[in-house]
């Protein structure tokens, strides 16, 4: 038997995963787990529990620790920076000898992390390049029998991006591009400029850029040039980013912040750096526009240089970058593909998969591939527990025969109204709520947005929520008919559809798609069409089951969220939750 544990370690969104003979078994974020603290940098210690107890195997059971990093990665390039930044690079350095410190340490601590005899380990320890594993982790489970390959997003590793030819089982790396240049640093830096100084919250920028106007376009081409390039170029004089790196920390309130990105050359530039207590400006909503729109040239200008070397006709990419879901739907529009892969990891915790993918492919050179089809790999309870935590909960509790009556119930009542926690099998992997762990409502109830965000998710007004769409149904309510099956793909409405869903469709007239069938989420599936059976229209608003926080994992922590929010009915499996103040509607 071939084990192989797969490791995204002392680097932000820890996870682990299990590839058991080629096959996925299991994969979650450290951040769902153990102290829940969101983008962890901490050892997996606890995921890796997890999955072991889940297959029933035990550390000594497994073969190969796969690590997505590569300290010898880079490495010239790495020198060449500290000699020509000997302060910061004396800093850089340090960091790095402490992180190969503190990771051999761990290692070699993890059979007692794991209480088992150390004696009895037989793991070979496999490395893979940060920007590798993320490719790796889309290619080997896209499905693909070849395809373009392209990663991009902070660093890692010393890279920032990387392109790749994938055939058979062979990721063949074309290039890169190395730090300080960065799209994902450019795009963070911009990020905390307006004020979301927290990491991790690019997303907001992308959610605010529809309420602005491309007002600091020549500003943004002194920060990122791209004219003349194969790929893009930061001028450093606007950024500090080793030094922001060096600052990362978890603060109190259990908040990843970097350092500041920026230097004052960018404060001349555009402005003071807004407090993220003060109310959003005309200023910052037009520098998050000028943000996006200078990320897309830049992004694009990468496809046209890695279309020259390999057809883009399948298209597997991954980073954090590669979240950002407007510039994925124009990919489709402004290049010629066929077929884009981004498996629901796209983001660091991802890379974990890769890491265990390029130790099977490359490492041990198996050519049997797994084609990740659903997004479903994380924790699941049973009914019996999910029963028991309902029952102490204090709140009225009906217990439906089976799904079919849980999945009716649910939809009456959605299409009346309710807003529905939705707690189901197995927790998705990646940052998204795929229709296990959602808070769904109905798209074409006026206000419903405004609710959610402010009695719920408790969050800023602008940001919009997706729509989840039966596959049938994409092409009659959205302008692209494309597979966005793990909400990766931001798509225009098409105008007849934009005033009838107003709780899902943004500023710009967009929605960030999941598209679902019955093979990749059969009982979600038939909730949407149970609900298409009330309301005419397969489409349900589907947003993550949290309230700033990690999305839940256990029922209880899907029963406090409940507790706390404003939601008016929970559905854990086939029990049914209501708050007083609501209707029991019960057949």
């Amino acid at each position: 038997m071939s084990a192989i544990l797969g490791l995204n370690a002392f680097h932000p969104d820890s996870s682990a995963c299990l590839v058991i003979d080629g096959k996925l078994h299991g994969a979650v974020a450290e951040e769902r787990l153990g102290a829940r603290n969101k983008h962890t940098m901490a050892f997996p210690e606890n995921a890796i529990r997890w999955l072991l107890q889940d297959a029933g195997i035990k550390l000594a059971d497994i073969t190969h620790i796969a690590l997505a990093h590569a300290s010898g990665a880079n490495i010239k390039s790495k020198v060449a920076y500290a000699l020509s930044n000997p302060k910061v690079g004396v800093e850089a350095a340090a960091r790095f000898l402490n992180r190969q410190k503190e990771t051999a340490i761990t290692l070699k601590s993890l059979p007692y992390i794991c209480d088992e005899d150390p004696a009895k380990m037989k793991y070979k320890i496999y490395n893979v390049e940060h920007h590798l594993a993320h490719i790796a982790s889309a290619y080997y489970l896209s499905g693909f029998d070849g395809s373009a390959g392209f990663s991009y997003d902070g660093s890692g590793d010393f890279a920032s991006a990387m392109a790749a030819r994938c055939e058979g089982p062979e990721i063949k790396i074309l290039d890169r591009v190395r730090v300080p240049d960065s799209l994902g640093h450019f795009y963070s830096a911009m990020c905390q400029l307006i004020g979301f100084d927290l990491f991790g919250e690019e997303y907001k920028v992308m959610g605010l850029a529809p309420y602005g106007e491309d007002t600091f376009a020549e500003e943004m081409h002194k920060i990122v040039s791209i004219e003349n390039l194969d790929w893009f170029r930061l001028d450093r004089s606007y950024f500090t980013i080793h030094r922001a790196l060096s600052e990362a920390q978890l603060g109190d309130d259990g908040q990843m912040k970097l350092g500041r990105l920026f230097s004052e050359k960018v404060v001349r530039l555009l402005g003071d750096q807004r407090d993220r207590q003060l109310e959003i400006s005309q200023r910052e909503k037009n520098i998050a526009k000028s943000t996006q729109v200078h990320f897309e040239r830049a992004a694009s200008n990468c496809l046209k240089t890695l279309e020259k070397h390999v057809p883009l006709k399948n298209l597997s990419m991954a980073g954090g970058c590669a979240l950002n879901g407007v510039m994925n739907a124009r990919m489709y529009r402004d290049f010629d593909i066929d077929k884009m892969y981004l498996q629901c990891a796209a983001s660091d915790d991802g890379t974990a998969i890769g890491a265990a993918y390029a130790c099977w492919h490359m490492g041990l050179g198996r050519a049997e591939r797994f084609h990740m089809k659903h997004g479903f790999w994380g924790p699941e309870y049973s009914q019996a527990r999910i029963s028991k935590a309902a029952e102490a909960s204090g709140y009225q509790v009906y217990e439906c025969q089976n799904d079919d009556e849980a999945i009716s119930i649910s939809a009456d009542y959605i299409a009346k109204g309710a807003v529905l926690g939705w707690y189901q099998g197995r927790s998705e992997w990646g940052p998204r709520a795929l229709g296990n762990r959602s808070i769904l409502a109905n798209p074409a109830i006026k206000g419903m947005k405004d609710t959610i965000n402010k009695k719920i998710k408790k969050r800023e007004s602008f940001r919009p929520f997706a729509p989840s769409v039966l596959r049938e149904e994409v092409g009659r309510f959205f302008e692209q008919d494309i597979e966005s099956p793990f909400m990766m793909h931001v798509v225009k409405f098409k105008p007849e559809w934009r005033e009838l869903f107003p709780a899902v469709t943004h500023v710009d007239g967009t929605g960030r798609l999941q598209s679902v069938d019955e093979e990749n989420n059969p009982k979600y599936y038939k909730l949407i069409r149970a609900l298409k059976d009330r309301t005419g229209y397969g489409i349900v608003l589907n947003t993550s089951f949290n309230e700033n926080e990690p999305v839940v994992d256990t029922p209880e922590q899907a029963i406090a969220c409940f507790d706390r929010t404003d939601m008016d009915v929970l559905v854990l499996g086939t029990s049914i939750l209501w708050k007083p103040t609501y209707t029991r509607e019960i057949r």
